[in-house]
């Protein structure tokens, strides 16, 4: 069997089931018509082959036209008939499930690490041609999984396992996500507004590893890669201020312990502890330099990079003095996070939803 044959035999059933959603991997109106019309025959002549023209060296013609006219587009395609109570009920499936599991991690618990997945499933997000981000759901296979940035993550995709098997009819981009948005709320973080749509896509669709952030890096590098979502300074702190969650591991990430002592529930401690803690630089058991207080609190190179930085101290020092500004600014740079490259239509509202402690009331 040929190598192409092979590939349309493995890709056909995840991208029929794509058409059934009624969402094609399109490009931008730029390209004519006539042009998008050619396209999609093509990929029906192919039995549905999904094919990425950025990553696919024998697709030639069309593909080649649309992909020098513009950027790929993702266009949101939600299961039909599926309303904000059948989400709710997805949520809710998944902050039990973080209830009922709050031994993970020394009793931190699941709900640092499925930000982390939701960050990291979006992380691959690129502005310029629109390639990566959450809306495929490639962390279901191997390679995304397996990049090195990831490791540790597998642990909430291990967890969303029996989520899944329960809600059959929501697509993985959606998933990881919600499970994020989920996590957030349920550890006393801000309201997250959340969005449907995301549909699965074959693994070529995944741009490959190496585009999340090397936490070793100086405020130069972070302003640079963040650019390539479309992030301000604003967003960019307000983003790592999720840090208060968890901890590291050094067989994950080369770094070792937690940024504070509340590290399952979503606070503004982290901005407090770069301004307040006692800072030193000392070389872990993997050889990598961290900053380290005597409470046992450690902060990233990438962290230190906020107060080292006078445009990020500003915003940092904010923070610290007002926690519904950061939950403000975080859900905003969230949101946007989540979203990055998804085409919704226009009459897409998105859904809030409410804790399980707000259903009890």
């Amino acid at each position: 069997m040929s190598a192409a044959a092979a590939a349309s035999r493995t890709f056909l059933p995840v991208f029929s089931n794509t058409f059934k959603r009624r969402s094609l991997y399109l490009f931008t109106a730029s390209a004519t018509a006539a042009t998008a019309a050619a396209a999609i025959s093509h990929q029906r002549s192919k039995h549905h082959q999904y094919q990425n023209p950025r990553n696919n060296n024998n697709n030639r013609g069309v593909w080649g036209a649309l992909a020098a006219a513009a950027p790929i587009v993702h266009l949101a395609s939600a299961p039909a008939g599926k309303t904000k109570e059948d989400y709710q009920k997805v949520y809710n499936a998944i902050a039990e499930k973080i209830r009922e599991e709050d031994e993970y991690d020394n009793y931190i618990g699941y709900g640092p690490v499925l930000v982390r997945l939701s960050w990291h499933v979006s992380g691959t997000f690129d502005k310029g041609d629109n390639s990566g981000g959450s809306y495929a759901g490639t962390y279901r296979f191997k390679q995304e999984e397996t990049d090195p940035s990831n490791k540790g993550t597998e642990n909430a995709g291990r967890f969303l396992d029996s989520i899944f098997k329960e809600f059959p009819w929501m697509s993985h981009g959606d998933m990881y996500t919600l499970a994020g948005v989920t996590a957030v709320q349920e550890m006393q973080g801000p309201k997250i507004p959340w969005r449907p749509g995301r549909v699965d896509l074959p693994e070529s669709a995944y741009p490959g590893q190496g585009r999340l952030p090397d936490a070793g890096q100086g405020a130069n590098y972070m302003r640079h890669f963040f650019d390539r979502f479309g992030f301000n300074d604003r967003e960019v702190v307000a983003l790592l201020g999720a840090h208060a969650l968890g901890k590291t591991h050094l067989k994950n990430s080369g770094y070792e312990g937690p940024w504070g002592a509340a590290n399952n529930t979503f606070t503004n401690e982290f901005f407090m502890n770069l301004l307040n803690e006692d800072w030193k630089l000392e070389k872990n058991d993997a050889g990598n330099m961290q900053w380290n207080s005597s409470k046992g609190y450690m902060m990233l190179p990438a962290d230190m990079a906020l107060v080292q930085d006078p445009n990020y101290l500003k915003i940092v020092k904010e923070y610290a003095n007002d926690l519904d500004l950061f939950f403000k600014d975080y859900t905003n740079a969230y949101v946007k996070l989540l979203e990055n490259g998804i085409t919704f239509p226009k009459d897409s509202k998105p859904f809030i939803f409410k804790t399980l402690d707000e259903q009890d009331l």
